[in-house]
């Protein structure tokens, strides 16, 4: 276990204790950091009437501000994440360009593989925290970080 850890488990806890889902995203973007070695962590909300998602946490708000929202109607991403509740596990630059429109941003800035996580609230997809790498194969180790912290984070997710 890394030294670290304890310290960042007494963190999560404590961001536990504040209203709303951020703390705890903020939180699991810091133990994907230390424990995955993440280089992009984006959280979203999803709205089901407009099919789209909104960003509410970005690690690199420069390239990826909150706020911004992508269109996901008619994906086979959109209804494998949000309408099915499966993760995504995206490997390789042609991965990335098959799913996501920003796909240059996200190879411009080194990332070759993705992992997005539905957060389910009663059955249903209330969004989704993401995880970038710049290696173009998941590892089986931070695919089940980014599973765990993805629960981690879902409390209060609205």
């Amino acid at each position: 276990m890394p030294e670290m850890l304890p310290d960042l488990i007494d963190a999560f806890e404590a961001a536990g204790r504040d209203a709303g889902p951020l703390p705890r995203i903020r939180m699991a973007d810091r133990l994907g950091r230390e424990l995955a070695g993440q280089q992009l962590c984006t959280a979203m909300v999803f709205d089901p009437g407009a099919m789209t998602v909104q960003r509410i946490y970005s690690s690199r708000p420069d390239e990826y501000p909150v706020g911004g929202r992508k269109p996901k109607r008619d994906t086979a991403w959109g209804r494998q994440v949000l309408l099915e509740g499966q993760r995504f596990e995206g490997e390789g630059d042609d991965a990335i360009r098959a799913h996501f429109s920003d796909s240059a941003v996200i190879l411009g800035l080194g990332l070759r593989s993705i992992v997005n996580l539905p957060i389910l609230r009663n059955g249903r997809c209330a969004g989704t925290l993401n995880m970038l790498w710049p290696e173009p194969l998941l590892r089986p180790d931070r695919v089940a970080a980014a599973r765990l912290l993805a629960l981690l984070a879902a409390p209060d997710w609205e």
